[in-house]
């Protein structure tokens, strides 16, 4: 049957007007999304073999490409878009209420506010937050992208901009796509090297936050900054 006949409680728009969007599956969330299924299943059906694609988990439908998604059959690009559109708002809509809310204290804070950005990634990005004396964020920007080994990261372009907004602090995170946490010999050499220069335009460095999915490797808790 499509879903306009099925019972209304079971229709997910009907149903989320009816007891509210906490009610609603994961899949009937998603059904509502790409707004309509094909001849042989309903939206909900469709939505749950793109979950059943993802292992059934958000996350991992997050770094679903669009290309990935077409694959399924019923998907096309249009509806495709619409899903990463959606996943792109919640990821925005985490950081900006980080950065609105939340004065940056600690790693955790850190974390936080740049797993939004960084933990559905499949190549490795390098962001920077620039921060006031009280510790909050003036600014945070993408400094560079690469591969999934690594990105090339200029010192004076991040100590260029810092100057320019009067920065106090600065924290540079960036994401392991392969799931390892602990720090390479280049991200060891990166971070001392910016210590030094920002020191010497009186800049504190106060953190380099590696990040892998739900958890994340702070150098200032390793006291090794």
């Amino acid at each position: 049957m499509s879903i306009k006949q099925w019972s209304s409680d079971d229709r997910p728009r009907e149903k989320m007007l009816a007891k509210g969007v906490q009610s609603l599956s994961d899949a009937e969330l998603l059904a509502i999304l790409i707004g309509s299924g094909t001849r042989e299943v309903s939206a909900v059906e469709l939505a749950r073999r793109i979950l059943a694609e993802s292992d059934n988990r958000l996350s991992s439908l997050g770094k679903m490409g669009i290309a990935e998604l077409v694959r399924i059959k019923g998907i096309g690009t249009a509806k495709a878009i619409a899903i990463h559109a959606a996943l792109e708002l919640g990821k925005r809509r985490n950081s900006s209420e980080v950065i609105e809310k939340q004065q940056i204290t600690s790693s955790r804070d850190v974390f936080t506010l740049c797993r939004s950005f960084l933990t559905d990634l499949s190549h490795e990005e390098f962001w920077v937050l620039l921060l006031n004396r009280s510790n909050k964020i003036l600014e945070k920007y993408k400094l560079s992208q690469g591969g999934i080994a690594g990105t090339v990261i200029d010192i004076r372009l991040i100590l260029k901009r810092a100057i320019e907004l009067l920065a106090s602090g600065i924290i540079i995170c960036h994401n392991h796509p392969s799931g390892n946490i602990n720090p390479s010999e280049n991200d060891k050499t990166i971070t001392e090297k910016l210590k030094i220069a920002s020191g010497q335009m009186d800049i504190k460095l106060l953190d380099h936050i590696i990040v892998c999915d739900n958890s994340y490797f702070s150098f200032c808790d390793e006291n090794i900054l």
